[in-house]
């Protein structure tokens, strides 16, 4: 039985692509959507997300670990090290360490814990680019799951998500019916009923390469070109941002 879930990590958990004014931070997201399902499952359900955009798996190891123990959670959802991959180096052996010590550092506590692989994202031309470092990442996170008897959350293999349809303009984020399909993932993967319904997309639509190249240039001048700029800076999308839910609160 789940009482108290803390939510870790970055922009996928924080919920960013999935716009929603009334939410804290602007975004909802999947780690928003599980626990709105499981308080309906559970009595006296208590919720923290402590998920902020732009961090890298050290920051929010430091950041968010000993916080989130601090709330005694009986479950923890952790995805970290994605904006590790997107950097020019990474070593992902040492990074995985890091991940591997703070999964025993949680599991020791007695809490459960979900964590996620990388999403395939050999169709689209960015993510192309660190299929392979995705691909290193996610076996070392299966390792662990399973060394540490973690609830893993495969999207590499949840094939749906390539389609750009479930992405947000930035194509970094997932938008809303990307967030719901992870949120069922989750939910899934605890065995908790639940009512949400996955998208049904039918056929890709055909794009022209006009039309494709058009998108690009767009996409360019009001995403990529933004984010290499802050990047060049030493900036980040979260910087002035607080924790969505820092304390353990019903979530309604």
């Amino acid at each position: 039985m789940t009482k108290r879930l803390v939510s870790l990590g970055d922009s996928f958990t924080e919920g960013v692509g999935d716009d929603d004014p009334s939410s804290p931070n602007g975004v909802r997201g999947w780690a928003d959507r599980v626990a709105g399902q499981l308080a309906g499952n559970h009595q006296d359900f208590r919720y923290a997300n402590l998920a902020i955009r732009g961090k890298v798996l050290g920051q929010v190891l430091a950041e968010q670990l000993s916080p989130a123990l601090a709330l005694n959670p009986d479950l923890v959802t952790l995805y970290a090290g994605g904006n590790d991959l997107m950097r020019p180096k990474v070593d992902i052996d040492a990074l995985l360490d890091d991940y591997d010590s703070a999964v025993a550092t949680i599991v020791a506590v007695g809490a459960r814990v979900v964590l996620f692989t990388g999403v395939d994202g050999v169709e689209d031309a960015l993510f192309r680019r660190i299929r392979g470092r995705v691909a290193i990442y996610n076996e070392h996170v299966r390792g662990i799951a399973a060394r540490h008897g973690a609830l893993l959350v495969d999207m590499w293999a949840m094939r749906q998500l390539r389609d750009r349809r479930l992405w947000a303009p930035d194509r970094l984020h997932l938008n809303s019916a990307g967030h719901n399909e992870v949120a069922i993932a989750v939910l899934d993967a605890l065995g908790e009923p639940h009512k949400l319904t996955p998208a049904e997309l039918g056929p890709r639509p055909r794009l022209s390469p006009r039309t494709r190249r058009t998108e690009n240039l767009q996409w360019g001048k009001e995403h990529a070109v933004p984010w290499i700029k802050r990047r060049l800076r030493g900036e980040s999308s979260g910087d002035a941002l607080a924790p969505k839910w820092p304390t353990m609160d019903p979530y309604a």
